[in-house]
């Protein structure tokens, strides 16, 4: 070995010491884990229903800026570990959801501090306080089993809970049983593939 090959040797190594193994997100099998966010809770007329969601408001010229409360509900402490996380109706992930007008959904950290937020259903622009808060999925009162995928939403390590509040600022409120199923990938792009 010359002295020009053993200095590319040395390189070499050292380059490759110093590159940062980052570990791989763990991923899980299995079947899908199935968390209720949400009770199917009847139709009411919007203003029957008392309790409002003071620090939201929906951009809309119709109806009321602030929406009441319909129902909300809130997963226990949960990791993604390389799941997809989509909404279903049922926990075994073959039925669809439902909601007039939408859900606010939070994802919260160990503490409670809010990460993110997403809104699903037909509405308006929406903001909490003065930060607007993307759709997820299509605009739309009824939803496919898992045509909303939430996984971008969650951190891909850390712990976190789902917060689900279905508000309403028009007409009726209602919601059906909406649940938040982790599911493996391979699952996910299988199901994908079967309802093409």
């Amino acid at each position: 070995m010359n002295a020009r090959t053993l200095s590319l040797a040395v390189v070499a190594v050292s380059f490759l010491a110093c590159v940062k193994q980052v570990p791989a997100t763990p991923t899980r099998s299995g079947p899908p884990r199935p968390v209720q966010l949400l009770a199917e809770t009847p139709e009411r007329e919007t203003s029957q229903i008392q309790e409002k969601r003071e620090d939201v408001e929906i951009d809309t010229r119709d109806f009321e800026r602030t929406p009441r409360v319909v129902a909300t509900g809130e997963s226990p402490l949960l990791r993604l570990q390389g799941d997809k996380a989509r909404l279903y109706g049922d926990a075994e992930g073959k039925e669809g959801f439902s909601v007039d007008n939408l859900i606010l959904l939070e994802v919260l950290d160990e503490k409670g501090q809010v990460l993110n937020r997403g809104a699903v259903g037909f509405t308006d622009f929406v903001k909490v306080g003065r930060e607007p808060v993307d759709n997820v999925g299509p605009m739309s009162f009824n939803f496919e089993p898992g045509t909303v995928d939430i996984t971008a939403l969650l951190p891909e390590s850390a712990p976190f809970k789902v917060r689900a509040t279905a508000l309403d600022y028009s007409g009726v409120g209602r919601v059906s049983n909406v649940f938040l199923l982790l599911e493996s990938r391979s699952r996910g792009s299988e199901d994908d593939l079967r309802n093409q």
